[in-house]
């Protein structure tokens, strides 16, 4: 009687076949954009009400087990994919090259290149995901988006190979899209990259991200413990001695390289390098001073304060969806399936929220509440709402 009463649906009506979603998806709804439609319509309501605040954006993934066996598996070869940046990073490279006076790359012969990953033979658009103490299982990388109240801005799915860096770029835009192009933006250090960095700063977005530990071997110096000295566009050394530049290498390092006969004989030696030929090797990419201003804004009070909100919102965001939505796993497979899953869940969050403040808004809203209950609960038999 809770749930007739809750959808609308008379005691004597007839309450939908539980096929009703599978048959509609398979007939009328795959391969379409209607889930996106709907979670955009629901979020533009919140913002109709000024509910919503997407001044500062909270930016994170999560993995979603996928439906596949980890056991299950077979070896494949696959292209490398280009990186969006990459023509920019080429040009500018190039633009160094000949700055230092080095010759610039030809890249006409270049390839993508191939690598051999673990594909599940259940699910081939799931990836592999391995990290830390997790148990390793084929799943999907999960991209959400929220605002200092909450609000879920956005939502994108991937393989679960796939760095959290390498697909930043299409939640970002789509959340643009939808709500506008932020002040800032709070990320976990996954997204501290030089490209992420720059496109953000170049927007006018100011980035807010936590400190990155360097990743230097045990009982070796720490790269921080180097000087960079930008106005001589060198490296200083614990002991004082000077890294010149020496090169900048196609992935966009610049290359800074001390001189053998001063390394012979430093006391830092057995800290500093390993090299044979004992030369100590340096690189500073050549996007490091936005990578410089994500550092300097971590100081600041404002960023202390935004960062420190993550654990309120984003991370709220994906312990509620797991928790209270199923989120942990999928029983679907392939990343349509999975995406469609993904969006329904963010969208009854957010029409959760509506709900809750259903007293505080116009009667209009509560008409569309109703609707859209209704439609989640009966999800092929309206079309309208």
């Amino acid at each position: 009687m809770a749930y007739r009463w809750f959808i609308g649906y008379g005691i004597e009506e007839k309450i939908p076949h539980f096929s009703t979603f599978g048959k509609n998806y398979m007939r009328r709804f795959e391969g379409t954009d209607i889930f996106e439609k709907i979670f955009i319509r629901v979020l533009e309501e919140a913002m109709r009400h000024n509910l919503v605040d997407a001044k500062t954006i909270f930016v994170d993934g999560t993995h979603v087990k996928a439906n596949a066996n980890i056991h299950k598996s077979a070896k494949v070869m696959v292209e490398i994919e280009a990186r969006k940046y990459d023509e920019q990073l080429k040009k500018e490279i190039n633009e160094d090259r000949e700055k230092h006076g080095k010759k610039p790359f030809d890249d006409d012969d270049e390839t993508p290149g191939t690598k051999e990953i673990t594909e599940s033979t259940t699910d081939p658009e799931s990836g592999l995901f391995h990290k830390g103490e997790h148990k390793k299982c084929f799943a999907y990388n999960v991209q959400v988006a929220c605002d200092k109240h909450g609000w879920v801005l956005g939502g994108t799915v991937h393989k679960g190979n796939k760095h959290d860096s390498t697909v930043f770029d299409e939640l970002y835009e789509k959340v643009k899209e939808t709500t506008g192009r932020p002040d800032s933006l709070a990320a976990d250090a996954g997204y501290k990259t030089p490209a992420i960095a720059k496109k953000l700063i170049d927007e006018n977005v100011e980035p807010y991200m936590p400190y990155k530990s360097p990743m230097t071997k045990k009982g070796y110096l720490h790269k921080n413990e180097y000087v960079y000295d930008e106005y001589y566009d060198c490296y200083i050394c614990p002991n004082g001695k000077i890294l010149e530049y020496s090169t900048t290498n196609k992935e966009g390092y610049r290359e800074y390289k001390s001189k053998r006969e001063e390394c012979e004989k430093c006391q830092y030696l057995e800290h500093c390098t390993k090299s044979k030929n004992k030369t100590k090797v340096i690189i500073r990419h050549i996007w490091a001073e936005y990578l410089d201003r994500v550092e300097d804004n971590r100081h600041t009070q404002e960023g202390k304060d935004i960062y420190g909100k993550r654990k309120e919102t984003i991370e709220r965001v994906f312990a509620d969806a797991k928790e209270k939505h199923g989120m942990r796993f999928t029983r679907h497979n392939g990343l349509a399936k999975v995406k469609t899953q993904v969006l329904l869940t963010l969208m009854v969050m957010n029409l959760k929220k509506l709900a809750k403040m259903i007293g505080r808004i116009p009667d209009k809203t509560r008409d569309f509440l109703t609707k859209m209950f209704v439609f989640t609960s009966n999800i092929g038999l309206v079309t309208q709402f």
